[in-house]
């Protein structure tokens, strides 16, 4: 999860119970980032760092790239790239050998989160020539590296992101995992690769039913998000845990994204106790309407002005200038050439702002939270009810995590029972188990 929702306590906790996390660098200052980096540099367990595409912010994007080469970070994971862009491939290139048994390592592995097939054959595809061209001509690599470039793939594992929180496609995953799978099968064998290509699955996982249908269908591994938001090693409020604790299916809904708002990219949000969705949705309503903030009608901007920005929209201009002028300058210098560029910055500053309310639970702000949610948040408190799950206090990630995985193992053993027809209990059900409980199982 965006904005260190996912966190350097989330990824030791998880790495310390033999799982892989990811810190979630995603919208955080470049210093942020580099931080975790330093702190789980040596941690002696397998982490990994987001690195998501910002077709705003190209140069974030880049350094971001640069820092995790100059850190010898390994993994990382890619997401919400629309396509390949230069600094995942020197990322992914960098360090590129042969062994002495003729094998090519590639130090630098990417895990690509995708929602579609076309980004799936481009990930599960060797670098395009023409960024290894690129490469070659400003030293980055050798023509020998870029020849051994050809032959990997640009991600071995690619994660099939089903319906989840935040950026989604909204996809089935029943219907997205079967075709990603049988992708990999065929580029495997196009390219031939001599390593297997691996898909996992994300995306309404937050039950053991759900894991164990992943690992039915074949999933190499399964990834969860909105239901470790809940967890109490996330980077987020304790007000929003208590309203997640809260969320059912049905209290989610897609909204306008901050980081892709003029694209009209969506992504999905917890709707209840919270009006940031019809708020976000208004905002790019007016953006598609109006060619600048001076176009928009005088009443209308002083209902916007009073309650979603509490603030001027003059007022919102100049601090989102300062910020800007520090961390993208040529956002500035658009701005103030193009009215509409400079709205949607305006606009983007109640996007961006309504993720850190809810992240730092400001109680003046609760209407206007932003929170990232799937609807596997509604499927685990059910799951859950009458547990000590139930509490969010008790929601530690690794605790769930074993549990979905424990609970996954019981129903698939359950189900062979039922397919060699032996009669269960007609009152079997996989409940939460505390920690203990699950030890004292494998002793």
């Amino acid at each position: 999860m965006a904005k260190g929702i996912s966190s350097v306590a989330m990824v030791e906790e998880l790495g310390r119970a033999g799982m892989l996390g990811f810190f979630g660098a995603a919208g955080l200052p470049f210093a942020a980032v580099e931080t975790a980096v330093n702190h789980l540099a040596n941690v002696g367990f397998p982490c990994g760092f987001n690195l998501i595409h910002s077709p705003h912010e190209p140069d974030l994007e880049a350094a971001l790239a640069q820092l995790y080469i100059r850190k010898g970070v390994r993994l990382v994971e890619a997401s919400a790239f629309l396509a390949l862009t230069l600094p995942l491939v020197r990322y992914r290139t960098h360090g590129i050998h042969r062994a002495a048994d003729g094998s090519i390592i590639a130090p630098n592995r990417i895990i690509a989160k995708i929602s579609r097939e076309e980004l799936a054959e481009r990930f599960f595809s060797p670098p395009p020539e023409k960024f290894l061209r690129t490469l070659i001509e400003d030293g980055s690599i050798t023509a020998e590296q870029a020849e051994l470039a050809g032959q990997i793939p640009m991600a071995q594992e690619i994660t099939a992101e089903a319906d989840s929180g935040g950026h989604t496609d909204n996809r089935p995953a029943i219907a997205l995992f079967p075709t990603i799978a049988s992708l990999a099968t065929r580029l495997e064998l196009k390219f031939g690769y001599s390593v297997k290509l691996r898909v996992g699955l994300a995306g309404g996982i937050a039950t053991p039913a759900a894991a164990a249908a992943a690992f039915a269908m074949g999933a190499a591994y399964i990834m969860t998000g909105s239901v470790n938001q809940a967890c109490v090693e996330s980077g987020t409020s304790d007000t929003v845990r208590r309203m997640l604790a809260e969320t059912r299916q049905a209290d989610v809904t897609m909204a306008p994204a901050a980081d892709m708002f003029e694209m009209g990219v969506t992504v999905q949000v917890l709707k209840r106790g919270t009006m940031f969705p019809m708020r976000a949705a208004k905002l790019y309503e007016m953006y598609r309407a109006y060619d600048g903030i001076e176009s928009i009608p005088a009443a209308e901007r002083e209902k916007f002005e009073k309650t979603f920005f509490k603030a001027t929209f003059a007022d919102i201009w100049r601090d989102t200038r300062t910020f800007f002028l520090t961390r993208d300058p040529h956002q500035v210098e658009r701005a103030e050439r193009d009215e509409k560029h400079r709205m949607a910055l305006v606009f983007r500053w109640y996007l961006g702002q309504a993720a850190h309310w809810a992240k730092d639970g400001d109680p003046s702000r609760t209407i206007d939270y932003q929170i990232w949610c799937g609807p596997a948040m509604g499927a685990f408190n059910e799951w859950a009810a009458g547990s000590f799950l139930a509490s969010p206090e008790q929601r530690r990630v690794a605790t769930v995590a074993r549990n979905i995985l424990f609970g996954a193992a019981l129903m698939t053993r359950a189900n062979i029972l039922r397919y060699q027809n032996v009669r269960l209990p007609a009152d079997f059900r996989v409940e939460p188990f505390e920690d203990t409980q699950i030890k004292e199982y494998f002793a």
